[in-house]
């Protein structure tokens, strides 16, 4: 369908009475790439017919696949938000949506929803238990999510590459403000630098079937929050290449948007439990070079609002300082930080847990419980929980050695991506804080033991308590307490100069951490 026919089409589908639920009137919402009708408690997504760099929707074949692969990627997430995709049969100027005739057109059937909780226009819906629920949904979706098939290019090196030097390509077309392109050259030469430096890596995660099908336009503005609850909508469907992708590329747009709204808290809370559903430490190093290409995708899109005409002078000054916004931001993500090494000792009920979720809103970190990834070694889920045999077998010398060494080898990954690895375990044998200490020191970088020391009878309480809730990660029960109080291996001398008694809050904790990693950055 040529643009004429189509835009006579669009003007007869603003009339109500075409539409076969009827209503009372037609809004309309108006993308470059699309016309959205609202018809009562239903949206119609048309596609425009055109041909463009990164999409063709020109033919009325391509835009009857494109509604379709709509539907079928987003109710990966929002079942029922994409309905279908259905025909119009009839004239441009007759049009009969879902009629039986021979098409002209296709539309994707959604299910209308408020505006209101999308959480790019209403951020303040946005709290630490959202970014939990947020973290299991988008880590279950890259769990299932297809992987790329060995044959296809996605995630080479060279097709990561790409869309990451467009960016600055398009900033550099869109605009001619200095303040704008002077800040390009930089970010450019490190981001080819960052490629090369991690073109091994890449080609590892696409080995290890890291590359899947994913959302590819996983941000703010794409999350809906419906009953308490996130929903994510709008997945790209028109370009391969875009969505199949690493599954920290995807989740690294989320991260982003919440990072240039200042909370790099709920980023880094949203992170750490990502990747304890999913056990993805190794990608870590690879997470600021996403974070930067995704804080240029956002500062290239608002870039080319600067090109609609008939700007106010105010609202083009607005737009140009959210433009530079993004590009500080990626700017942010290039400078090199420093990672160490910080465990826990104490035992059972001391407050080991509790203390690092404190430190997650705090620092960059990432949180690796032993209690979850023996469990995940094991093949089970962190919450699921072993008869009394299977205890036994899970709880073993041979298993505990095993899960210490899985631990430390994603130890490294974390230090090198800049972030404190911060190991939740009780460590009270000297073997596994020795194992963890030379680690520290063959990566050259700080080492801490957090000492948590509570009366007897107050653990007692505590882990009575956990028990009765019974939503915890945790398997120890008062006999595992009393083990722990009989065979535990106290701090040694030598052990001493790394220690640092747990008895100030939280965020003096974290500076003294920062202070630790600095120190060894120098």
């Amino acid at each position: 369908m040529e643009q004429d026919q189509q835009a006579r089409l669009q003007h007869s589908l603003r009339d109500p009475s075409r539409w076969p639920r009827g209503a009372a009137g037609v809004e309309t919402i108006e993308t470059h790439i699309s016309t959205v009708f609202l018809v009562g408690d239903y949206a119609y997504k048309l596609k425009k017919p055109l041909k463009l760099g990164f999409l063709d929707f020109s033919t009325l074949e391509k835009r009857r696949f494109y509604c379709e692969e709509e539907v079928r990627l987003n109710r990966r997430l929002a079942p029922d938000v994409y309905l279908r995709a259905i025909p119009i049969s009839g004239t441009p100027e007759d049009p009969l949506p879902g009629g039986g005739g021979e098409p002209i057109d296709w539309l994707v059937e959604m299910r209308r929803f408020d505006e209101r909780g999308v959480l790019s226009g209403h951020p303040g819906q946005l709290n630490e238990h959202l970014a939990l629920e947020l973290a299991h949904v988008v880590a279950e979706f890259h769990r299932r999510a297809e992987k790329s098939p060995t044959t296809a290019p996605y995630g080479e090196p060279e097709l990561v590459l790409r869309p990451m030097l467009e960016n600055f390509d398009q900033l550099r077309r869109v605009t001619s403000e200095p303040a704008i392109l002077d800040r390009l050259g930089p970010l450019e030469d490190w981001t080819r630098s960052e490629w090369e430096r991690q073109a091994p890596r890449l080609r590892e995660r696409r080995e290890s079937g890291q590359v899947r099908e994913c959302h590819g336009d996983l941000h703010l503005g794409n999350i809906l929050v419906e009953r308490g609850r996130p929903l994510i909508f709008d997945g790209i469907e028109f370009s391969p290449e875009l969505r199949w992708i690493d599954t920290l590329n995807d989740l690294a747009f989320l991260l982003m948007d919440l990072h240039h709204l200042n909370r790099a808290d709920l980023a880094n809370m949203l992170l750490n439990a990502y990747l304890a559903a999913r056990g993805d430490y190794e990608g870590l190093p690879l997470l600021r070079f996403y974070l930067t290409y995704r804080a240029l995708v956002r500062a290239k899109v608002t870039a080319i609002r600067l090109t609609q005409p008939g700007l106010e002078p105010g609202e083009a000054r607005h737009i140009q300082e959210e433009c530079l916004s993004y590009l500080a931001l990626a700017e942010s993500f290039t400078c090199t930080s420093q990672g160490c090494v910080v465990i826990t000792h104490g035992f059972s009920g001391s407050g080991k847990s509790t203390l690092a979720s404190a430190l997650l809103l705090q620092l960059p970190l990432a949180r690796i419980r032993t209690d979850v990834e023996r469990k995940r070694l094991a093949g089970m889920a962190a919450r699921q929980r072993f008869g009394e045999d299977g205890a036994h077998e899970l709880y073993d010398e041979a298993m505990t050695r095993r899960t210490y060494s899985h631990v430390a080898d994603r130890v490294r990954p974390i230090v090198e991506s800049g972030n404190v690895a911060l190991i939740d375990a009780a460590f009270l044998k000297r073997w596994q804080r020795q194992l963890f200490a030379q680690l520290a020191d063959g990566m050259g970088v700080g080492f801490l033991i957090l000492d948590f020391v509570v009366p007897e009878a107050e653990l007692r309480r505590r882990i009575a308590r956990r028990l009765s809730r019974g939503n915890d990660v945790s398997d120890a029960d008062l006999s595992v307490l009393e083990r722990q109080i009989r065979e535990s291996e106290p701090l040694e001398e030598e052990e001493q100069a790394h220690v640092l008694p747990v008895i100030m809050s939280a965020a003096e904790l974290a500076q003294t951490i920062r202070a630790v990693c600095s120190a060894c950055l120098k």
